[in-house]
């Protein structure tokens, strides 16, 4: 019986590891959208792509990559949007004022029909560092905090302190995580710039201009997220989304500066 057991045991830990694995192991690019400009990040719903820069939106079909429509906060003293996610026919856009100090971060929400600016959040001088993405999962808020190295430092403190925040839907903080070590020297000197949940439960995060995507998970214990894998992506950092309007495929969104392009990959 003894030897049945750890025969058994062997096997499911076998499969375990087999399972973790075989989790995101590869990107394969799809489709590339060419835009005027893809500097920030891209956000995504069912019908079209909005390619988000520091003080504009622009919002684009996912058919055919044409322009429908687009929006200039620069007037509005928006000067640095990070990233967007759109849930419900809002998009909330992650806003700071990088690289100035104290760093001050706040969430702009739009309506994606009409492409005007409906509401705020603002964190002003925020705590845990600037507001780079913002993303929701189970109910909650999940958002990235960046601290950079150098003269865009905050007092103090570096990469080290950025950090994923929990917050419920009234905007009150209730857990919060830092990234592993081998990840915070991949940031360096510049820090985590976008971070998606998938479908598969994981945490897709980039950097400010690696050609990487780095996969995390919350751990069982303890304070710092689990590196589960970093995939080679057609992308130079910034921000990402996940279209969670397909439901059979892990879509990602991307961008790459150097091209001035779109890019869409399936996670596999």
């Amino acid at each position: 019986m003894n030897f049945r057991k750890t025969i058994f045991t062997s096997v499911c830990l076998v499969s375990c590891c087999l399972s973790v694995q075989s989790v995101a192991q590869t990107i394969k690019e799809i489709k590339k959208f060419r835009v005027t400009e893809a500097k920030q990040a891209v956000a995504v719903d069912e019908r079209f792509f909005y390619v988000i820069n520091n003080s504009t939106i622009t919002k684009f079909s996912k058919n055919d990559g044409k322009q429908v429509a687009a929006w200039d906060g620069s007037k509005a003293g928006i000067k640095h949007l990070n990233s967007g996610v759109v849930i419900k026919g809002k998009l909330y856009c992650a806003n700071s004022n990088y690289p100035e100090i104290p760093m001050a971060s706040s969430v702009e929400i739009f309506d994606v029909n009409t492409m005007q600016h409906i509401g705020n959040h603002s964190f002003g001088i925020a705590e845990h560092g600037s507001l780079t993405w913002i993303d929701q999962k189970d109910g909650y808020w999940w958002i990235g905090f960046a601290h950079y190295a150098g003269k865009e430092a905050s007092e103090g403190r570096d990469v080290r302190w950025t950090s994923l925040v929990k917050y419920d839907m009234d905007w009150r903080a209730t857990e919060s995580w830092i990234f592993p070590k081998n990840i915070v020297a991949l940031f360096t000197p510049k820090s985590n710039s976008g971070g998606a949940w998938g479908k598969d439960g994981l945490l897709y995060c980039t950097g400010h201009d690696a050609a990487e995507l780095y996969v995390l998970r919350l751990p069982k214990s303890g304070y710092t997220l689990e590196h589960v894998n970093t995939l080679p992506a057609p992308i130079q950092g910034q921000g990402i989304a996940i279209d969670h309007s397909v439901k059979d495929k892990l879509l990602l969104y991307g961008l790459n500066r150097s091209e001035n392009t779109i890019t869409l990959s399936e996670i596999n």
